[in-house]
């Protein structure tokens, strides 16, 4: 019986998308575009998770599109480059934080794949590369223009317009991860992670996301306004009973940390 491409877990509002086709490093077949698109889909229509963590099996995090199923003929190669199909587009519907645990190999289209989360945490095993430009292709996930936005346009175009791998190390030291850890301890530091999310209020927690992705693409003065007009629909809704609700839980949560 085979395996499936995916693996999910659901665990305490968290649930946990493994790439599972080890042996192609988690290329990005057809039905696995496809069945991470869709289930993406269920996760934001299941009030109970609200954080997602992305994952590989064995030693890659995703070495990009399945280039040997791409050179067959037939529906085969184009299926899953519809709009609705779209992985990226479905992990950017998703309304919660997306954690990447990058475990591996993240190459072009699986890099595209880390850069479409939220949070990047890399196992000291991580590689990065983009080998669009050796392909011969464009990409169409963002990857042009997240990475620049991220590392920089210099750094960026030493990454695309060579091809060369990155290190987990030289990756944190350009800020593209946010921190790289041991690779037995990846998953544990991401679970904990997301556990600090889960302490937020959830309906702030989406909105807050929304707030920095949407100011992020507008101009500096734009996106102030922007966050006044969204700060005081927030305060509007807040009750004296709320903010001192609230107030008791994080200072209660300050006080645990502090003896921790």
């Amino acid at each position: 019986m085979s395996q499936p491409v995916l693996l999910l877990e659901k665990e305490g509002g968290v649930a946990t998308l493994t790439l599972n086709r080890p042996d192609a490093m988690n290329a990005l077949s057809a039905e696995l575009r496809e069945t991470l698109s869709s289930t993406f889909r269920e996760l934001e229509d299941d009030p109970e998770t609200r954080v997602v963590i992305l994952t590989g099996s064995g030693r890659a995090f995703c070495a990009g599109l399945d280039l040997k199923e791409l050179s067959g003929s037939g529906d085969t190669a184009s299926k899953g480059f519809r709009s609705d199909t779209d992985p990226t587009r479905a992990m950017g519907d998703f309304k919660g934080p997306v954690i990447g645990a990058i475990n591996g190999h993240a190459i072009t289209g699986g890099f595209e794949l880390a850069l479409c989360c939220d949070v990047l945490i890399a196992s000291d095993r991580a590689v990065f590369a983009d080998t669009h430009a050796r392909v011969g292709l464009l990409p169409g996930w963002g990857l042009s223009q997240r990475l620049s936005r991220i590392v920089g346009i210099g750094r960026a175009k030493e990454i695309s317009l060579t091809g060369n791998f990155v290190s987990a190390g030289q990756a944190e030291a350009w800020g593209l991860v946010n921190r790289v850890v041991p690779a037995d301890e990846l998953l544990a530091t991401c679970r904990t992670l997301a556990g600090d999310m889960l302490s937020c209020v959830p309906q702030v927690m989406q909105e807050y996301k929304r707030l920095i992705d949407e100011g992020y693409g507008m101009n500096f003065a734009e996106a102030m306004k922007f966050e006044s007009r969204e700060s005081g629909d927030s305060l509007r809704s807040m009750t004296p009973d709320r903010f001192a609700e609230r107030r008791k839980e994080v200072t209660s949560r300050g006080r645990d940390q502090g003896q921790a």
